[in-house]
């Protein structure tokens, strides 16, 4: 599954939904797979590289190959992050963008995500949690520790089965501590701000990423982008049961911009 990726619908792709992670390659599937069945022509890319700046180009180079550019650009969690990177430096490539689910642009909100995770789960599930280290590769752990994220960041999942997740720790350990520094020292809003394409951001009420440091730092860095605040809704919308609706209605406006 790493490198490379998966295509949905025949033709250049003019969607593309990026991953997790970093080091994450699977978890969006069942969105991209969603948007095939509308009718969008999407590409799911896989990162391999091992910095920021060549996680970039990496996908520049993927949606090169494999797209019709410009295209619309949907990231999830670490991969808002990476499209808005993308965005920033090479914008040619991006008609729009749309952020699920981001992690908090300032350091000061993301200090409260791991709190506000543990308190939803039992004690024995906040033990095991604690231990598991999906880094280390071994897929039992990767699957269990999604499992167990899903549960505490979700407020009423679907039941639909969890898509199978290759997590790459050596991807995880290079990329992340960079771009962690980026939000720290303000790098990251600064790329931010010399987005021109449209930008949506959606973010469920019930993310443990406190919507906050989403809204807050992007209409400081971008006053022209739309934040959409979805009831009900976790960390992934596309499998919540109250608003995977509401979310897909959002998402297709966003890439209507």
């Amino acid at each position: 599954m790493q490198g490379g990726w998966r295509k949905y619908g025949e033709g250049p792709s003019r969607a593309v939904v990026l991953h997790g992670g970093p080091g994450g390659a699977g978890e969006v599937a069942p969105l991209a797979r969603e948007l095939g069945i509308r009718g969008y022509r999407v590409l799911e890319p896989f990162q391999t590289r091992r910095s920021v700046a060549e996680q970039v180009e990496e996908l520049a180079e993927q949606i090169t190959a494999a797209c019709a550019p410009p295209v619309a650009v949907i990231g999830w969690s670490w991969g808002a992050w990476l499209g808005c990177l993308l965005a920033s430096r090479r914008g040619r490539l991006v008609e729009t963008l749309v952020l699920v689910g981001s992690g908090p642009f300032d350091a000061r909100h993301a200090k409260r995500i791991r709190a506000t995770k543990m308190s939803r789960l039992s004690e024995a599930e906040r033990r095991e949690l604690s231990v598991l280290d999906p880094r280390e590769g071994d897929a039992m752990q990767v699957a269990r520790f999604i499992e167990l994220s899903d549960r505490s960041d979700s407020y009423a999942r679907d039941g639909s089965p969890l898509p199978e997740v290759i997590f790459d720790g050596a991807i995880h350990s290079a990329v992340w501590p960079e771009a962690d520094r980026m939000r720290r020292d303000g790098t990251l809003l600064r790329e931010i701000g010399t987005i021109r394409s449209p930008v949506t951001a959606l973010h469920g009420d019930h993310d443990p990423r406190p919507s906050e440091g989403v809204r807050a730092p992007l209409a400081a860095a971008l006053p022209a982008a739309r934040f959409v605040l979805i009831d009900r809704c976790g960390h992934k919308p596309w499998q919540e049961v109250y608003a995977r609706d509401v979310f897909f209605d959002e998402l297709e406006a966003a890439l209507a911009r």
